[in-house]
């Protein structure tokens, strides 16, 4: 294996497979499951298999810009959120690029209008890949 990016506690990531690049992403090693901030969540099937449709504003500052993007659904799990609530959340795989480097992770669609990244990075998404320094932001290129 090679050896781990060091990351801050602030990075840009890009979802490729979801057509997202320029994502900036909170790091938490507090959290064990990524989420990412979606809105008009629907199930559908293709091809006899479930899949989710769901939409995503990348730019915080302009939202108008809308990523409508689609993948399968991978799982859906109960998650008990910062605040102590839980609910059930579709669950997607899906390639994330972090500096010259991309590996699978596991997303969580939620809504995270009240949180200030649109995305978070838990343990699980960062397992032999990543080391943070939560002194730092914004190491990689």
């Amino acid at each position: 294996m090679s050896e781990k990016l060091i990351v801050g506690s602030l990075e840009t990531c890009a979802l490729p497979d979801l057509g997202i690049t320029d994502l900036q992403v909170r790091v938490d090693t507090g959290a064990k499951t990524s989420s990412l901030h979606v809105d008009n969540v629907k199930k559908f099937t293709k091809e006899g298999k479930t899949w989710v449709k769901f939409d995503i504003h990348p730019d915080v500052y302009n939202v108008e810009t809308v990523i409508h993007c689609e993948s399968a659904l991978h799982d859906i799990r109960s998650i008990k959120s910062s605040n102590g609530n839980s609910e059930k959340r579709f669950v997607i795989k899906t390639p994330l690029k972090m500096g010259d480097r991309i590996w699978p992770i596991e997303v969580t669609l939620t809504n995270r209008a009240d949180m200030t990244y649109l995305m978070l990075l838990g343990r699980e998404g960062m397992k032999d890949h990543i080391l943070v320094d939560p002194s730092k932001t914004f190491l990689l290129d």
